[in-house]
């Protein structure tokens, strides 16, 4: 059950369709086009179990709740579409098919705020912390959605830190274009590696109890990342897997993915 709270395509969308992973639309800035997926509602297990490797203790195992469907960008935002709509590109790795990367929470939010203008305030944002482990495991409940490990052929991490006893692989030392490596059963690319995504929850900690719609902590200034990067270790790029992000730090390793509805 789809459950869109809009006709379709949105308003907003330049074209739009379903294939056989489900709905999808285009954004288009400037000729610049970012692609979405229909999140549809459902339930999930947040965190991970404790049997899993490489888990850390917050980690918290716990029912989640989402009670409406969303769209999610089907990649990390690139730097041609950074540039599009802010005139200039800060990342380290030039490429523009490939994540924008260098800037801070603050720097993202004047994106998100200026994407909204130029399209009559539709209320693009960040997903939620659960809203992006739901759409990065897609169904899955394994540590990563492409099941109990990963290779350096499906994932920019630091492939000389393989997952339990996976083999080494590569270490690229950058990243890579965001539809380089193949997408999870969603059709979402790179939910795993590449750039850390900046969530629009604050830093707390898990409830054991069952949630619905959680929006994360109500104090504090430090943001949740996830999906870990190009320079990370394999158990750090998990679904289940979460750090923090301040409000001015910025770097080669973190960039942001879009979302809307919910």
């Amino acid at each position: 059950m789809n459950q869109l709270a809009e006709p379709f395509p949105p308003t907003w969308a330049s074209d739009g369709g379903e294939e056989g992973v489900g709905l999808w639309v285009s954004l288009t800035v400037d000729n610049v086009c970012q692609g979405f997926r229909w999140i549809p509602p459902g339930r999930f297990l947040m965190g991970s179990p404790e049997s899993e490797k490489g888990r850390d203790s917050d980690e918290i195992q716990h029912e989640v709740v989402l009670s409406s469907g969303y769209w999610l960008a089907d990649t990390p935002v690139t730097q041609a579409l950074w540039k599009a709509l802010m005139g200039d590109n800060p990342s380290d790795f030039k490429g523009m098919e490939r994540p924008v990367e260098n800037v801070t929470c603050r720097d993202v939010q004047r994106f998100i705020e200026r994407l909204n203008e130029s399209k009559d305030d539709p209320g693009f944002r960040l997903p939620t912390e659960a809203e992006w482990e739901y759409a990065c495991r897609a169904g899955t409940l394994t540590p990563f959605s492409f099941g109990a490990y990963i290779t350096t052929e499906q994932v920019n991490y630091n492939g000389n830190y393989p997952y339990g006893t996976g083999a080494e692989g590569l270490y690229r030392e950058e990243t890579v274009d965001v539809k380089a490596l193949p997408s999870n059963d969603w059709g979402l690319y790179q939910m795993h590696g590449n750039v850390w995504e900046l969530c629009s929850d604050r830093v707390g900690e898990y409830s054991r109890e069952k949630q619905i719609d959680p929006q994360g902590a109500q104090t504090g200034e430090a943001r949740v990342i996830r999906g870990g990067s190009w320079i990370t270790r394999a158990h750090r790029v998990r679904s289940a897997y979460h750090s923090s992000w301040k409000p001015d730090e910025c770097g080669g390793i973190t960039g942001f993915r879009l979302a809307l509805g919910g």
